[in-house]
């Protein structure tokens, strides 16, 4: 049998978790206090009522400042998650008085090419089937996950070990792609002596070398290819259109481009594909699982993704 709870809701200290978080989200109880408007002989109280109810200090108490102990670290996140989704709830129902349904507003994060791609002309079936859910999207344009910490996240990144619940969507399969004018000119050539003979078109990514992606391909292939040199873009989309306008070659996510492929807007002249060892996941937090909105969203995407992308 499992055992039974040691704390039940029924007593939670909620002003002694408001002033921990605070505090432990600040490392100080000057910040913590300024935060909640209360002294910092109040919050030290708190956290020490806190302390003694676990039987474990959470915070150590240094000469320079504060630190998380390693049970502090474990309840932290815990705390402001819950406490976010309240703040997120009541304030959904504050913006709905009135209203005959309640509409919900589920955050989620793309990145931007896989935003553009995917998700825009996909947005629109999903709100004409649920109306009542307002989908706040926002965008960051680097690995892993974004620093707003959203209800639903696509990221890009390699395979990781996590907490989160994590469902993989695709994994990366990289190619060089062009304008059909441009495979047809350079038609009979190697693939060594193709890239070397075009403009090669760069995707920025934070954090990243500016010809990461491209060095990596010619590494994998064992080409001599210089590749610091072209166009580098912000993001996959703009260097996609910018090779469909008929000018440099851009390595493109075959499945993120699968429809300008399908209709010919772009063509694969040389069958050398790679394992890039990214892909796009889906993570949410394990408790957002009994969100019904969260595992709906959830179940949406998953299916949409999984079907093959129109032309």
């Amino acid at each position: 049998m499992a055992a039974k709870p040691i704390i039940n809701r029924s007593w939670i200290p909620l002003n002694a978790l408001r002033a921990f978080e605070a505090v432990g989200r600040h490392l100080s109880f000057t910040a913590g206090g300024q935060a909640l408007n209360v002294s910092q002989s109040a919050l030290s109280r708190h956290v020490q009522t806190l302390e003694s109810l676990l039987g474990s200090p959470l915070l150590i108490r240094r000469p320079h400042g504060l630190e998380l102990t390693a049970s502090g670290q474990a309840l932290l996140p815990a705390i402001s998650r819950s406490f976010d989704a309240i703040e997120r709830e009541m304030n959904e129902i504050i913006r709905n008085r009135g209203r005959a349904s309640h509409q919900r507003t589920l955050r989620v994060h793309m990145p931007p090419s896989f935003l553009q791609q995917i998700a825009i002309p996909a947005l629109k079936y999903f709100h004409r089937e649920y109306p009542d859910i307002l989908i706040d999207v926002f965008s960051s344009n680097g690995t892993g996950m974004p620093k707003e910490e959203p209800d639903v996240a696509v990221v890009y990144d390699r395979p990781q070990v996590s907490q989160t619940v994590t469902d993989l969507l695709w994994m990366i399969n990289l190619a060089p792609v062009c304008a059909p004018e441009i495979a047809e000119a350079h038609q009979g050539k190697s693939l060594e002596q193709f890239l070397r003979d075009n403009e090669l078109l760069h995707v920025k990514l934070e954090g990243q070398a500016r010809g990461i992606k491209w060095a990596s391909y010619v590494q994998q292939l064992k080409l001599d290819v210089n590749t610091d040199r072209g166009l580098a873009f912000d993001t996959a989309s703009y260097a996609a259109s910018y090779a469909i306008a008929g000018t440099g070659v851009a390595l493109t996510d075959l499945n993120l481009f699968a429809a300008e492929l399908a209709t010919g807007r772009l063509v694969m002249p040389y069958d050398a594909i790679i394992d890039e060892g990214y892909g796009y996941f889906l993570i949410l937090r394990p408790e957002d699982l009994a969100d019904p909105v969260v595992a709906l969203f959830r179940s949406w995407m998953i299916e949409h993704c999984a079907r093959p992308p129109a032309p």
